[in-house]
């Protein structure tokens, strides 16, 4: 396999030494770039861009060919999983995505499916090997899947929830039936990610949007103990190069040191968390991403580079850092403030590499 012509991603992911910290943006394929709203208009809806591996492969790339980024991050859903369990997935405008057959009872979990990635899931795979290809090894491949219990929550409440009424009944009266969810979409995640490797995708993410509404018990019990199995299931090296693994969870950040133990290679980070904070506290034992506020996309220049001076003086010196947002990209943010952004990561970082 012939080498990346751009490695800062995976060096710094598994804290090794860089020339300049690498960045890439969560969302960085979506709704604020023109290009992008211009093939989702051709593809129809959402779902449907996400199931054309050829449209799917184009947005994946749009963002490399306007910014110096580090990373091509598959362009998919976390759900995929739960829709190849066929729960019918649809999504509504404005109110995101929602399910026709939300879970309702230990009888429904008994008779959900395990999908196979290369059936249900073939597309997304397709995507995954078309991207790499397409890439030729320009910069490293991200792919990734939701956490179970973030799939959870969705198949469980319908959709988004504001106050995760349904499944925190379900996590408290019916303990046992969550737990058999949780273990078919670990297997789900597991056939999914490792699939995703041997198509081509060179560093694996675990998004766990929801963890954070958890208290610490629960955390531990519903969350990350999945996803600990998850990460120790999932190959450590594909063709003799090693697949690094970043376990995110929003709203985490009271429990970094239990993520840190996870197996995980890197710790995401939201802009709630201090950066130095959180390198005093793990940062000997993973790497670190993150975490600027997607809000400050909107400032003036001067305070977008201020902002990535400071986050740069927070980690300090040294490697394992991988330069993100705090989340995703806001639809509305001026694409003129991304460059500022990405170019003064890799200008204002040089010195923390000498």
């Amino acid at each position: 396999m012939a080498p990346l012509q751009n490695d800062r991603l995976i060096k710094a992911l598994l804290r090794e030494p860089v020339d300049v910290t690498p960045v890439w943006m969560m969302r960085q394929a979506g709704r604020y770039l023109p290009e992008y709203k211009k093939v989702r208009q051709q593809a129809g809806d959402f779902m449907s861009l996400c199931q054309n591996p050829e449209l799917a492969c184009e947005v994946t790339l749009q963002p490399l060919e306007r910014f110096d980024l580090d990373a091509a991050i598959l362009f998919s859903d976390i759900l995929t999983i739960p829709d190849a369990m066929g729960l019918g997935l649809y999504f509504t405008t404005g109110e995101g995505p929602k399910f026709e057959r939300p879970i309702t009872s230990t009888n429904m979990v008994e008779q959900l499916p395990v999908p196979c990635p290369s059936e249900e899931l073939r597309y997304v795979m397709d995507t995954v090997s078309l991207v790499r290809k397409s890439l030729n090894n320009r910069v490293p491949l991200i792919g990734f899947a939701g956490s179970p219990w973030t799939l959870a929550t969705y198949m469980v409440e319908g959709g988004p929830s504001k106050a995760y009424e349904t499944i925190k009944a379900m996590m408290y009266q019916q303990p046992q039936t969550l737990h058999l969810l949780l273990e078919k979409l670990s297997q789900a995640i597991v056939n999914y990610l490792s699939a995703q490797i041997a198509a081509g995708a060179q560093a694996i993410m675990l998004f766990d949007t929801w963890g954070g509404v958890l208290t610490k018990t629960a955390y531990q019990e519903f969350s990350l103990d999945y996803m600990t199995a998850i990460i120790a299931q999932l190959p450590r090296a594909y063709e003799d190069q090693i697949i690094p693994k970043t376990v995110f969870t929003k709203n985490g950040g009271q429990w970094l040191e239990l993520m840190a133990a996870s197996g995980c290679d890197c710790v995401g980070l939201d802009w709630m968390t201090e950066i130095e904070n959180a390198k005093q506290r793990i940062g000997d034992k993973v790497a670190l991403q993150g975490n600027m506020d997607p809000g400050l996309l909107f400032a003036p220049v001067e305070r977008i580079e201020q902002e990535v001076a400071s986050i740069l003086k927070g980690f300090g010196l040294g490697p394992g850092h991988v330069f993100n947002l705090g989340h995703g990209i806001h639809q509305h943010t001026p694409i003129e403030s991304v460059t500022v952004f990405i170019d003064a990561v890799h200008k204002l970082s040089k010195p923390y590499h000498n």
